[in-house]
């Protein structure tokens, strides 16, 4: 009356799973951004909506926007970018762990906005390099959720799943 004997030789890809660790971590990546906001303007105010309910901004991971650079790894530029302003954004970016991704959200960010003057950055991508931009003045919380999942096909590797 005892158990089935066991077949050592049968393969064991079944029962097991074996990866990498880079493999591991870039899953981790795609569940949870950490987007750290730096609101220059109006943009600013348009995209807070993004994490109430409704907009569930949370189902990215980022469920509060972070104050530090150096436990981020999304910098969302929303606004006006000045050309004081700039020196200052690229050192947060320096500050920021790699991997690390960034969003232009709104016209101000991406192109300058209405703004032809000298104080004005013609675009944040002359500062730091952006991975997603996001039009609209001001930008709709909805135009933000389509970044991110804009954003999330850049960082899923094509092996991992869906």
């Amino acid at each position: 009356m005892g158990s089935a004997p066991v077949d050592v030789t049968a393969p064991a890809e079944a029962n097991v799973l074996t990866t990498t660790y880079d493999r591991i971590f870039d899953w981790a990546r795609r569940l949870g951004v950490r987007p750290f906001l730096l609101g220059l303007s109006c943009c600013a105010v348009g995209m807070t909506p993004a994490l109430d309910p409704r907009h569930n901004l949370a189902r990215f991971g980022g469920r509060a926007f972070r104050a530090a650079p150096g436990r981020s790894d999304l910098l969302i530029v929303a606004g006006t970018v000045s050309e004081k302003m700039a020196p200052l954004i690229r050192r947060l970016w320096d500050e920021m762990p790699d991997p690390k991704w960034a969003i232009a959200l709104g016209s101000c960010a991406a192109c300058g906005g209405p703004y032809r003057t000298y104080a004005v950055t013609p675009g944040v991508d002359r500062v730091i390099p952006i991975d997603v931009y996001v039009p609209g003045c001001p930008p709709r919380p909805e135009a933000l959720l389509a970044g991110l999942l804009e954003l999330e096909k850049k960082i899923v590797p094509p092996w991992v799943g869906a």
